[in-house]
């Protein structure tokens, strides 16, 4: 079983504007609501591809009812551990007229100490039957910059992999218990080796440095539209070259959910058992499909199949997958 962690999730509301002008009224589109969140997003990217999921994130006040009924739309599998704090909102807005976005994300509900330790416990309930557990966003205010840290290690103790997508310090106390997979972007990697900025073949020597470190076993360094980079223990080992995997071109609308809709091709295919390589082309085929759908909207399947088309080496989705709508 796959099993998404989303600590800080959120209800997404996008719309449109003409042009966002100080100090006045804005009519704005009807909005569009998706539930969202790192670990909500990987789920549903999961299930676009035929997979399945349980997700597991925290809900509190109106907006986490409604978040739970728009997880639910989507016929996703969930369980929910009940907070005091409201669930948050964030919103994107876009101009039509130059087709900017704008990206708003508010705080989350303060944790208490008692609400840590019932997720804990509930991800503890579920230990005999995940095979990867996949940690993806940010942690909400209350919990301690050691959590995916704390995570990693029950991880273990389960016998699941644990997939993490996060940065900062989270992220860097994260590598010392050591995870399965990260996907940081190259931002984040380069401020997980204490670099400014990386370049070129930079970004390759950090993802080998964090592995050699015993920080993963796998590393996808998300490229934007140039793709994606991927070191593994293997590839370090063998003072082999990382695995470029260029991205397809496409006309970008939003990039919103991209990440997570990679990190949700790299997981699915791992579940299927399909090859690095494999796992890594349908991985950018998901991310890059996301960025052609306005707002927070995911990707289509429909668009994946046909950039995994034209890409070097197609994986070898099943047929049933391939009838699911997107």
């Amino acid at each position: 079983m796959i099993l998404t962690l989303t600590l800080n999730p959120a209800v997404d509301i996008s719309t449109t504007v003409d042009r966002l002008i100080p100090e006045q009224k804005l009519r704005c589109a009807t909005p569009r609501y998706d539930a969202g969140g790192g670990g909500i997003n990987v789920s549903k990217a999961i299930h676009r591809l035929g997979g399945s999921t349980l997700g597991l994130f925290p809900v509190g006040g109106p907006t986490g009812t409604l978040l739970e009924q728009l997880v639910a739309q989507q016929q996703i599998d969930y369980q929910t551990v009940p907070i005091a704090g409201w669930t948050r909102q964030s919103f994107v807005v876009s101009e039509t007229g130059s087709q900017q976005q704008f990206r708003f994300g508010l705080p989350g509900p303060t944790w208490s100490n008692e609400e840590a330790s019932q997720l804990l416990d509930t991800l503890q309930r579920f230990s005999r039957r995940v095979e990867y557990v996949v940690a993806s966003g940010s942690l909400p205010p209350g919990l301690p910059a050691d959590f995916f840290a704390t995570l990693a290690q029950q991880a273990k103790k389960m016998g699941a992999r644990l997939v993490l997508d996060t940065s900062g310090p989270p992220l860097q106390k994260a590598i010392y218990e050591g995870v399965f997979l990260l996907k940081p972007n190259v931002g984040e990697l380069a401020a997980l080796v204490g670099e400014e900025k990386l370049e070129g073949t930079e970004v390759e020597e950090a993802a080998r440095a964090v592995v050699v470190g015993g920080g993963c076993e796998i590393m996808v360094v998300s490229l934007g539209p140039n793709g994606a980079v991927m070191m593994t223990k293997e590839m370090a080992k063998r003072c082999q070259r990382g695995l470029h995997m260029p991205a397809p071109t496409v006309k970008k609308q939003s990039t919103v959910g991209a990440g997570d809709s990679m990190v949700g091709g790299l997981v699915y295919a791992l579940s299927q058992g399909q090859g690095y390589e494999d796992m890594l082309r349908l991985g950018v085929a998901c991310g890059t499909a996301a960025t052609m759908n306005p707002g927070t909207e995911l990707f289509h399947l429909s668009d994946v199949q046909r950039l995994l088309s034209g890409m070097n080496c197609q994986p070898r989705l099943e047929p049933q997958h391939l009838l699911v709508a997107g």
